[in-house]
């Protein structure tokens, strides 16, 4: 079987483009087969192919480099990715950020803040790679363009999570594991084993949404895995591994499988969201058009969206009976896959969020295990030497 070939996530391209823009102001150095770049999230440095590089005008300068996923069947793959970097002096006395980060065209932006879509991974990768080569009274204003982006964007769930528009440079590190291979299940499979050997509970995020939620819900790295689509292989290895507990932790329109006895979450194996969510419905009772109109939805997230509006003008608590419903069934499901398949017994919580990465469900398990996960890190904390 052929080794999967991991290659790099987007934020890791626009950081080389603007690293080799900037080097051509800095150093006049117009012909750059390669830039090394520090990953931060692996610590590692790495060579990054360079397209091309010009200088626009005095003291602005563009560079291409080519997104390489590796193995991963990526829609990115072979896309350019551009940074164009303007270079300024400051006063010493002015209060400004030294980098300046801008979402050009094909950065897609949240439609409610209006933000770009670059995350946090790749502002610091721009922050560690960049200041070298300033000077302490310069400013650096760094535009990401994704010349394919917009287009690439049609082919996604971004909307679902309320980015439009274009891509997001999205990531918690620089290596894009091929997810699609089969050599990567055995990865995760051995990353779950290591960390099943240093916690009795772990959590289970299918991407870099739930990963990125993790970190900003105080969950430690170490305790987090990603799935992927194989929720159903990783939960059978999770209690193989020994561990005695599991938090799901996934955006709804895709854990809503589970409901339906779906694990293997890839869209071109199995859907069944609207249906599953239609049943749930139609059992708690809401009327024939409501359940018409939520099955004829185009999206969970659409879907959602009805329930939240019955909500407010009936002043009921619709999305909480039925996603409640839908948590409860989604552990149900998962902890009698899981015996089935290995005669153990795990404890399974399940928390969903929105679009806008917003928790809106969490079971009482899914609750208990949060708690004891972050009581534990606390605790953890207080013996470490000062």
């Amino acid at each position: 079987m052929t080794e999967p070939h991991a290659g790099y996530t987007l934020p890791v391209f626009a950081c080389a483009a603007a690293v080799a823009a900037l080097r051509w102001v800095r150093q006049n150095i117009s012909s750059l087969p390669t830039v090394s770049i520090n990953l931060l999230e692996p610590a590692k440095i790495v060579d990054i192919l360079i397209e091309q590089v010009a200088l626009l005008k005095n003291n602005t300068a563009l560079a291409i480099t080519r997104s390489d996923p590796g193995n991963n069947l990526d829609l990115t793959r072979n896309t350019p990715v551009w940074a164009m970097i303007e270079l300024a002096k400051v006063s010493p006395t002015e209060a400004s950020e030294q980098i300046v980060i801008i979402g050009g065209a094909g950065i897609g932006h949240n439609i409610h803040s209006g933000e770009a879509a670059i995350y946090s991974y790749a502002r610091r990768l721009l922050q560690e790679n960049l200041p070298p080569l300033l000077n302490q009274n310069e400013q650096i204003k760094v535009s990401i363009i994704l010349p394919e982006g917009r287009q690439l964007a049609t082919r996604t769930s971004n909307s679902a999570f309320g980015i439009v528009e274009g891509l997001s440079l999205l990531g918690t590190t620089g290596v894009s594991q091929p997810l699609s291979v089969p050599g990567q299940l055995d990865a995760y499979r051995d990353e779950l084993q290591q960390k099943a050997a240093q916690f009795n509970c772990l959590v289970f995020c299918v991407g870099e949404n739930g990963l990125d939620l993790a970190r900003k819900m105080g969950i430690p790295p170490q305790q987090t895995i990603k799935t992927a689509n194989w929720l159903g292989p990783m939960l059978v290895a999770a209690a193989i591994a020994g561990l005695e507990s599991i938090l799901l932790l996934g955006y709804h329109g895709k854990l809503i499988k589970l409901a339906g006895g779906i694990f293997h979450t890839h869209h071109h194996l199995a859907d069944g969201r609207l249906e599953i969510l239609t049943a749930h419905c139609a059992n708690i009772g809401l009327p024939t058009p409501v359940l018409q109109k939520i099955f004829a939805c185009t999206t969970a997230e659409a879907a959602l969206k009805i329930l939240r509006s019955l909500d407010k003008d009936n002043e009921k608590n619709w999305v909480g009976l039925v996603y409640g419903a839908i948590a409860s069934r989604i552990e149900e499901r998962s902890q009698a896959y899981i015996f089935n398949h290995s005669q153990k017994q795990v404890q399974v919580g399940s928390m969903l969020f929105d679009r806008d990465r917003q928790i809106f469900l969490k079971t009482e398990v899914a609750d208990t295990l949060f708690a004891k996960i972050c009581y534990s890190i606390k605790n953890v904390e207080k013996r470490l030497p000062l």
